[in-house]
Order: structure tokens, then sequence, then C-alpha cells
């Protein structure tokens, strides 16, 4: 069974990628895979925080690309999501960019672009999230993923600036937030819509208690991975989006 290397650039404060994505992808049934990671400085979760954060993606880029990952997953939503419309697509391409002066063949994935492609995948048009950032970040969220073509029907931000305390909000916390949400008419939950916030162990339990699919960054992030490896997308116990293959 051949072993994928998959590659992560997170925030330094940030756990919960590191924990979350090997747990989901290490149950897929017909394939192994080894994380390494490289780590930008980065403590309060605000415009400017994120700001500096960004200034250091050249040197993070070019110190993962010494591991020879198959695939890159930038791992912070709002640090995109703050640059505006469409800038997963420009750091994307500009991280494929750098790689590929050094010979990197990197598939590149940012959180902020997988989980537009996994509501996507489950063909979401009316959609809920759940985000952990304090109220002008988590509107700036909503106004990027309106701006590609999804409705967001309602959100609960539960405004925590420290990134450490994200890493650490209780899942009751985040269930009491999800069932504050009317989700009358809406395709899919975005329970987390940080790479930051737990909530694998939430995924299948909420779609039980909603009645609709379920997903979070971090499964959004899974499912991205597999597709970029041509990898069956089939994973137990994390949702819909990784239920079966959609296409």
């Amino acid at each position: 069974m051949n072993t994928h290397r998959i590659g992560l650039v997170v925030p330094s404060s940030n756990v919960t990628v590191e924990t979350e994505m090997p747990r989901i992808l290490g149950a897929h049934p017909d394939a192994d895979f080894s994380f390494h990671s490289t780590r930008m400085r980065m403590h309060q979760v605000s415009p400017e925080g994120l700001a500096a954060m960004n200034a250091q993606r050249e040197r993070c880029v070019l110190e993962i690309g010494d591991a020879s990952p198959e695939v890159i997953l930038y791992a912070c939503l709002v640090a995109i999501m703050v640059g505006g419309p469409g800038e997963h697509q420009r750091v994307e391409s500009a991280v494929a960019e750098q790689l590929a002066t050094g010979g990197s063949e990197a598939r590149i994935r940012s959180s902020a672009g997988v989980l537009v492609e996994g509501v996507r995948a489950l063909d979401a048009k009316r959609v809920s999230l759940v985000m952990p950032y304090m109220r002008p970040l988590a509107e700036r969220v909503v106004a990027y993923l309106e701006a590609e073509g999804i409705e967001i029907v309602e959100w609960r931000a539960l405004e925590v600036a420290d990134n450490n305390d994200v890493g650490c909000i209780p899942g009751d916390r985040i269930m009491e937030a999800a069932r504050s949400l009317d989700l009358t008419g809406v395709d899919a939950l975005v329970i987390s819509c940080c790479v930051q916030m737990p909530s694998l162990h939430l995924v299948d339990a909420a779609e039980k208690e909603f009645g609709l699919p379920v997903l979070s960054a971090a499964t959004a992030g899974a499912y991205s991975i597999l597709r970029g490896l041509d990898l069956p997308v089939t994973i137990p116990g994390a949702g819909s989006l990784l239920r079966s293959d959609l296409d």
C-alpha cells in the first residue's frame, strides 16, 4: 500500500488540524498517509494577526516543499477569506508557482477553497454556519462564501479571539450554537467553519440529529485531498461528504 505524503501549512497555535486530518484519512481503507507540517506564527485571530501570519507564507512553502509532499493544505480558512472574494484561487496559484520554481508538482489546496469545493460537491445551495470568529471576521467569511454563489441562511459566531482558546471550544458549545439555528430548508450545515475549532466527533451525530448533511473545514479538506490524489472518497464516521464519491 502506497504512503501518500501530505504537507500542512498551519498557524503556530493550531493543534486541531494535525489531530483531525490524520484521524480522518487514517480511516481510509485503501491508502496510508504521512503528515508533515510547517508553522506560521499567529495567536490572535484578528485582521492584524492574520496579515502578519500570511506574510510568512513564502518561507513556510519553501520549508514544506523540502519534504516533497504530494498535496499541500494551506490550513487557515479565515486568513484566506479576509483577502476578499476569490483569494483562495490567488493564493493557491501563487503557492503552486513558488513550488514549481523548485521542481515540485505538489497539488495545492487551501481551507477556504476546500470548503467551497465541499459545499458544491454536496450540491448545497443554502447553507448555515457555526464559526469561532469575532463578529467582524465572521461577517467577512459570510460575504466570501456568498460571493462564491452560496446562500448563507443563518450563522453563529462564538467570538473567540485567541486561537489557543479556539482549539479548546467544547463540543457542547458548538452543538448549542448549531441547535439555535433555524435549519428549515437548509441544504447543509458547516458545523465548524475553521480548522482549529474541534468538530470531527460532532459531524455524524449532528447529521443524525438535524437530518441533513453536515461538514466541517476538516472533512472538506480530507475530501479535497482524496480527490486530488484520485483516491476513493469513502471514510467511515466523517459525514455525508466522505461517505461516498459524489461524482
